[in-house]
């Protein structure tokens, strides 16, 4: 027995599908519009000068980085209002970084000068440290010299630190004496003689303090009843 099948229908290549997307009318079938992009040509140009102007900083750094200038350095503790000498400066070699450091050929000018803030070692002279007057050797000011024993002053008592001036009466003076501070603030001008191992030994100190109490100052050292306290945050 035979079965007949009948030929598939065909249907046409151009024929359209339903729910294919050209079926489609109406607004669904629209594409929205894209708007054109905005070229800006001012942003770019401003990169580029921005990463040409990093490059050329760059490079003016690394070629004076290799300029060497002489410059003074501080080799010892120098006290505001304390003139410099010479051997509280050495040579050093820097780099050029345009900071106006004084030259290290300028060191016999700046020995006639005084410092205007407490310098420590290892500070690099600028101009601004160095002033041509001294407050605190000026008018109205005075040296005294102190010869002290040991517990009369700190053991690492250095020139130009700030110590209190301190009366301690004795014990054969008067039961009614009490310590008292005669200069709150006093410039220790110089430690010693002929060096700062042997002032702490010997106990020899010479401060500047006001005028107006150098005597009294003076008169009690002379009996032994001064005493300096270091004073580290005054500087």
């Amino acid at each position: 027995m035979r079965t007949s099948e009948k030929p598939a229908s065909r249907v046409p290549l151009n024929a359209e599908r339903p729910g294919s997307a050209s079926s489609l009318s109406g607004p669904a079938s629209r594409k929205l519009p894209v708007p054109p992009r905005e070229r800006k040509p001012a942003l770019a140009a401003l990169a580029v000068l921005l990463i040409l102007g990093g490059a050329l900083a760059t490079t003016l750094l690394v070629m004076r980085s290799g300029d060497r200038v002489s410059a003074i350095v501080i080799s010892q503790q120098v006290g505001a209002g304390q003139p410099f000498t010479e051997a509280v400066m050495r040579e050093a070699q820097i780099a050029d970084t345009g900071v106006g450091y004084v030259a290290w050929a300028d060191r016999a000018l700046v020995a006639r000068n005084f410092a205007r803030v407490t310098l420590l070692p290892g500070t690099l002279l600028t101009r601004d440290m160095v002033v041509s007057a001294s407050r605190e050797l000026g008018p109205g000011k005075a040296q005294v010299g102190l010869s002290l024993k040991p517990g009369q002053m700190p053991g690492t008592l250095e020139r130009g630190d700030r110590v209190q001036v301190i009366y301690v009466p004795s014990r054969g003076g008067g039961g009614n004496a009490t310590s008292r501070v005669l200069a709150p603030n006093a410039l220790v001008h110089q430690v010693g003689g002929s060096g700062q191992t042997q002032g702490r030994s010997s106990g020899l100190v010479t401060v500047i303090v006001d005028s107006s109490i150098s005597p009294t100052v003076a008169a009690y050292a002379s009996s032994g009843e001064i005493a300096l306290a270091e004073l580290p945050g005054a500087r």
